[in-house]
């Protein structure tokens, strides 16, 4: 009995031991939040934002940040460029204070704009302008085609080249009418970090609504992680939209709805953005409906991860017929297609997109259609007549990398992949080491079994 009680004992000691191992291993990962450098306020209105608001589809938020305390006399300068009138929106202004500073935010709520108008804006805080912008809003005409740019982390580094990248993006693509991302658009929760984000929309942010789910990147890590309020105050949209403490948005631009999702939460949270899901799917009209959230319900860097998100949502996505799944987090490209009862290919269509400069080493499952590896790549969604097209770019060169139609119609959805013949992008470079050696074999394994595949 001795000798039996002590093999126990000896087990339990060294399962505990390789439990702490690893927990120590993990520890900076899931719980170390970088230190914040000190920072002063902007002295004169700035980190200027445009985005989307929350009464109606032809509704904007201005977002902007000046100095540290509140100005009574903030406003918005609105001019319709058409009727030359020009009108002042006043601003609600609030402090926020971080770990090593703080400064006064301000959103102005434009409301009762005239569709497919330009309007000139600037903003004033203290007596003190910004520059003029301009915006368009959209025509409201459901059989007008309209598109977006969509990419999933972009998290760039301090002096990165994420703004050369969009606005490179933007300009093979003009009649873009706003940005979506999703998520890990900053890299931490920190000032500089902050910074290089709205250095790295500039010349964008000011003149095309920028919608953006949150990423665990953009959280401080505790047992229960913690969203700052500036957050929210930067991506206006959310401090009238969320419930409780869940960011969730949904937006109608036309004959198209988005669903905006808080991946990152804990599963009561998560139960909770279920509901308002629920509830808004059932009630939305829209033609096509799109789901955006940070972390891939069907995830690319192995079949387990991400159940939790996956069983909360993605019975209501199906049920519902959503039609694009929107993802990040997992910072590689993937495109994966349902299939029905018969084989069809059908809706959702669910794919992932980053432009990051980390590449992560991801699976190759067999139920992707498709997959791009250490590159960065964007999307160009655009709905004309019955059909919305999703099409795949890489970063910075603009080479298209995959195409798929959703066709809705009398005779019902149907999918026209029209990437399955561009070649995928699988170049790895290894260092050697037994970790990459493992990954090359997995990347040639994949690349065995689709030349198969294409051989019949």
């Amino acid at each position: 009995m001795k000798t039996k009680r002590l093999i126990r004992t000896g087990i339990a000691v060294i399962i505990l031991a390789g439990l702490g191992i690893w927990i120590n291993s993990r520890w900076d990962a899931w719980f170390r939040n970088p230190e914040e450098p000190p920072y002063a306020p902007l002295k004169e209105p700035g980190r200027i934002m445009l985005t989307f608001g929350d009464k109606d589809q032809l509704s904007r938020n201005i977002n902007w940040q000046c100095d540290s305390t509140v100005a009574d006399s903030s406003f918005a300068e609105l001019a319709d460029t058409l009727a030359k009138d020009t009108m002042r929106v006043a601003a609600q202004g609030e402090i926020f204070q971080s770990r090593s500073g703080k400064a006064a935010y301000y959103v102005a709520r434009l409301r009762n704009l005239k569709p497919d108008c330009y309007y000139s804006y600037r903003v004033c805080t203290n007596g003190i302008y910004s520059e003029w912008h301009n915006f368009r809003t959209h025509n409201l005409s459901t059989k007008k085609d309209f598109s977006f740019i969509y990419t999933g982390d972009v998290q760039d580094t301090i002096n990165g080249v994420a703004n050369q990248y969009l606005k490179t993006a933007l300009a093979q693509h003009p009649q873009t009418e706003f940005f979506v991302f999703g998520g890990d658009l900053t890299e931490r929760p920190i000032d500089a970090y902050w910074q290089e984000t709205f250095d790295g929309l500039d010349s964008i942010r000011q003149h095309y609504p920028v919608l953006n789910v949150t990423g665990n990147h953009e959280y401080l890590k505790y047992v229960i992680r913690k969203l700052e309020k500036r957050y929210s105050l930067v991506f206006s949209y959310f401090l009238d939209s969320m419930i409780g403490e869940n960011q969730v948005y949904t937006l109608k631009y036309n004959n198209m709805q988005f669903f905006l999702l808080d991946s990152n939460r804990e599963l009561p949270y998560l139960w909770t953005q279920r509901q308002w899901l629920k509830e808004e799917l059932e009630k939305s009209d829209a033609q096509w409906k799109i789901v955006v959230l940070h972390h891939p319900l069907y995830s690319i860097k192995g079949k387990h991860n991400n159940m939790m998100q996956r069983t909360m949502f993605n019975s209501l996505i199906q049920k519902y017929h959503v039609d694009l799944v929107l993802q990040g987090h997992e910072h590689a490209y993937a495109r994966m297609t349902m299939h029905d009862e018969n084989g069809k290919a059908t809706t959702p269509v669910y794919t992932v997109s980053h432009c990051s400069p980390k590449s992560y080493r991801i699976d190759f499952d067999g139920r992707f259609d498709k997959f791009g590896i250490e590159s960065r790549f964007y999307q160009y969604v655009r709905a004309h007549g019955d059909t919305l097209s999703v099409n795949a770019y890489r970063f910075p060169s603009g080479e298209l990398y995959d195409s798929l139609d959703i066709v809705k119609n009398a005779s019902g959805t149907s999918i026209i992949d029209n990437g399955k013949n561009i070649p995928e992008y699988l170049e790895f470079k290894s260092n050697g080491s037994e970790k990459d050696c493992r990954y090359m074999k997995r990347i040639n394994k994949y690349k065995s079994f689709t030349q198969t595949q294409k051989n019949g």
